[in-house]
């Protein structure tokens, strides 16, 4: 739980979970609410029973009526399938624009397979649809599109307290990586306008996907927006981004790979395949695996590890 004197709303409560998960944000249900108890993205699988328990715990016997996520990235709702088998009659609400691939559990249109990630098949109840809003701990949240990392991605916005529950869309010290444009869909306007819609609903905290919640919502949207202009004047600059948060984010599950094991995933992964087809073609695979390895390291990101006969392991740091 976040130890910050911010001050949420009622009944709200930010369970933040490092970068593998997304923070969960849950909501306990107030005398007279209807609606129930609610969690706001679920985390990776590969924390999904430690995601069941902090719910559990923060809830204090109250059930799980509801799962909000704000898009399907897998850090989002990688806990969604073990609080269905927690809680059977828990109903499960997304975005709109992913229903008909969840339904036939689509691994390539979801983004499990070309990031080589993981999500275990989870059922959805309905949507939650930009322009309306949904009630959590009594409260009315209005819900905002929020294109750009995620084309279906949303924001959830309190306007009496002021709170933004803004996902990957802001960070701190940025947003999450524009997905579209791994595949070649132009998406930093989308991004851009985003920001916009952020900086018009004024809010005073704002719980990101990822991350301790902050209150500096202008120097926030400066650094975003910096970074953002930097990525449109050189989108090679981007792809690089993207490709060493993609090889970070699997050392975090991994902890440690071969660096041979590591150039076959890496074969077997289809983000990773684009990247280096429009981006660092005049490299080699083994020598792009290389310079990101490298990269990783001098950030003091992972560290190499070299064994006997020359075998050398990539570690988490």
């Amino acid at each position: 739980m976040h130890p910050s004197p911010i001050s949420l709303p009622a009944g709200m409560t930010v369970l933040e979970r490092g970068w593998l998960s997304a923070n969960n944000i849950v909501f306990a249900a107030q005398p007279g609410d209807m609606e129930g108890a609610a969690v706001v993205d679920t985390g990776y699988v590969a924390h999904a029973q430690q995601t069941v328990d902090l719910v559990a715990a923060t809830l204090q016997g109250q059930p799980l009526a509801r799962i909000l996520n704000t898009h399907l990235h897998s850090d989002h709702c990688g806990g969604n399938a073990a609080l269905q088998a927690a809680y059977p009659q828990v109903r499960t609400f997304i975005a709109p624009g992913q229903a008909a691939q969840v339904h036939d559990w689509d691994e390539a249109a979801l983004s499990y397979q070309p990031t080589g990630q993981e999500c275990p098949r989870f059922a959805i109840s309905g949507m939650l649809q930009p322009g309306n809003t949904v009630r959590l701990s009594g409260l009315d949240w209005q819900i905002h599109a929020a294109p750009g990392h995620d084309p279906h991605s949303i924001v959830l916005f309190e306007p009496a307290s002021r709170t933004l529950i803004s996902a990957d869309a802001l960070w701190e010290n940025g947003f999450g990586v524009v997905f579209p444009e791994i595949e070649g869909i132009a998406a930093f306007d989308e991004v851009a306008a985003t920001l916009d819609v952020i900086e018009q609903l004024q809010p005073q905290s704002i719980v990101p996907g990822h991350g301790s919640i902050f209150t500096g919502v202008e120097a926030a949207l400066a650094l975003a927006r910096k970074r953002l202009d930097g990525f449109v004047q050189s989108p090679e600059r981007h792809a690089s981004y993207a490709a060493k948060v993609l090889l970070k984010y699997k050392l975090l599950e991994w902890q440690s790979i071969d660096l041979d094991d590591l150039q076959t995933w890496l074969q077997n992964t289809a983000y990773f395949g684009m990247l280096h087809r429009r981006y660092f073609g005049v490299q080699t695979l083994q020598q792009w695996q290389q310079s990101l390895v490298e990269s990783l390291v001098a950030s003091g990101a992972a560290r190499v590890q070299t064994l006997a006969e020359n075998r050398q392991i990539l570690h988490n740091t």
